[in-house]
């Protein structure tokens, strides 16, 4: 990799660990992640030693400061097994930033507002240049729900869209009434499951409420949900799907 990045306020900082997009692809969806691990120095090192076979596209620190480890025309080594709307290679259609927290292992430390800003920007800034749609900036969790949880129900999705970044509806209040989870089965939960395929997730319409169904149910609710992610759709967590899928462009129900 050069010095020069592709995001201008960028330090270039190379990670081995890349390759070529799939059939020429280009990038179209943004993948949000954060480390886990207890520092940043700890993480960056890790995405850039070969042997961890990982990477990204960019590295956000707390304080604000953004790395590029891999090319934006180079398929970074972020996603793992994953699945969006049929796409199984997510690494090929994708631009990785990984966030500097120590996320669920560290407690869910707050995202500091810097940071934030600074994901803001480079998001604005790949999605401008590459022309990718809001509801095309995705978590870690949504393309790998059970596996992954981050960037994790403390990130401020919210904040994000306010600047122009990611799809968003405003969630609709946690209270009583119906609700649908594991084991159940019947109409009302295949027609939860086809809402859930049709807004990307990797949920078959079978009626049956499984553990893949759960583990769909509260990727969304980490991602748009964020007051309570148990896996059991309640009318909350139907009303703002159905919401998030009306407002999609184009959408028909």
């Amino acid at each position: 990799m050069t010095s020069t990045c592709d995001f201008p306020g960028a330090r270039p900082v190379p990670s081995p660990n890349h390759g070529e997009r799939a059939g020429g692809r280009r990038p179209d969806m943004i993948l949000l992640h954060y480390t886990g691990m207890e520092t940043a120095s700890s993480a960056l090192d890790w995405l850039c030693r070969q042997e961890s076979q990982v990477s990204s596209h960019y590295f956000v620190h707390e304080d604000g400061r953004i790395d590029q480890l891999v090319p934006e025309e180079r398929r970074a080594w972020h996603a793992g097994k994953s699945f969006w709307k049929g796409e199984t290679d997510i690494n090929s259609c994708s631009i990785g930033i990984e966030i500097a927290n120590a996320g669920h292992p560290g407690g869910l430390p707050e995202f500091p507002k810097a940071q934030i800003a600074a994901v803001i920007e480079l998001c604005r800034d790949c999605g401008e240049r590459w022309q990718i749609t809001p509801e095309r900036v995705l978590a870690h969790s949504d393309v790998a729900p059970i596996r992954k949880v981050d960037p994790g129900e403390k990130f401020p999705w919210h904040v994000l869209h306010s600047k122009g970044v990611g799809h968003w509806v405003e969630p609709a209040s946690v209270g009583g009434g119906r609700f649908f989870q594991r084991g159940d089965r019947g109409q009302p939960v295949e027609a939860l499951q086809s809402m859930l395929s049709l807004y990307g997730y990797d949920v078959e319409a079978t009626g049956d409420f499984c553990e893949k169904t759960e583990g769909a149910v509260a990727a969304f609710q980490r991602h748009f949900r964020q007051s309570r992610v148990d896996g059991i759709a309640d009318i909350s967590t139907i009303d703002t799907l159905h919401r998030l899928l009306s407002a999609l462009p184009n959408f028909r129900a």
